[in-house]
């Protein structure tokens, strides 16, 4: 498999026969996973014999010309803010009967160097049906989520978000054993090993 030039908490990079884990993994079920969001790294080893090492690093955080307010960096020197309209990549935190908490860890494809909090709200999972919608049946704890700012929102709720439409919603699950599901409708994963299905709101993958 091909190494991502950033990787999420949790993702897959590949077999310990191939890699040896370094800052920023570790290893589960012989496999080498993220630890952290950041950019990913390979690097040899002096002797060329062993696998090379992966690393992943956060984005140094960003100078800020206004006093006590210090925004995510994407490496370049320049703060990262969501805003509205923005696709970011979250991670579920924690679930309630009428919304999901969760940490932004990438902003337009720019890891952040520290999360905000955001909230996804059950009548902005899905565009359908919406009285219907039950938020422990979307989301899971842990699961990394596509979606799309809709507002600013405020101090301690944080930015809100939406996963209304086709190719928003969770792109990375794991089941109750720990491994990556795998998505079979746009309802549903799936345990690759056990055939164990579990409800989700899914993304679409992109063509």
């Amino acid at each position: 498999m091909t190494l991502p030039s950033i990787a999420l908490p949790g993702q897959l990079l590949g077999p310990v026969t191939n890699y040896l884990p370094g800052p920023g993994t570790h290893i589960h079920n012989s496999q080498v996973y993220a630890s952290i969001a950041g950019a990913v790294t390979s690097k040899s080893t002096p002797n060329g014999k062993s696998p090379p090492l992966l690393c992943i690093s956060r984005p140094p955080p960003a100078s800020s010309t206004s006093p006590g307010i210090l925004g995510p960096s994407s490496g370049s020197g320049a703060s990262i803010l969501p805003e509205v309209s923005s696709t970011v990549l979250a991670r579920v935190t924690r679930l309630g009967p009428r919304f999901a908490s969760l940490d932004i860890l990438v902003v337009d494809s720019s890891v952040c160097s520290t999360s905000f909090l955001a909230q996804i709200r059950r009548e902005d999972i899905r565009a359908t049906e919406k009285d219907k919608v039950k938020v422990e049946e979307s989301f899971r704890v842990g699961d990394i989520v596509r979606a799309e700012v809709i507002s600013l929102g405020d101090q301690s709720a944080g930015y809100y978000l939406s996963t209304a439409r086709n190719e928003l919603g969770v792109v990375l699950a794991w089941g109750v054993e720990g491994r990556l599901l795998e998505p079979v409708s746009w309802r549903e994963v799936r345990d690759p090993v056990t055939g164990r299905r579990e409800t989700r709101k899914v993304a679409k993958p992109f063509a």
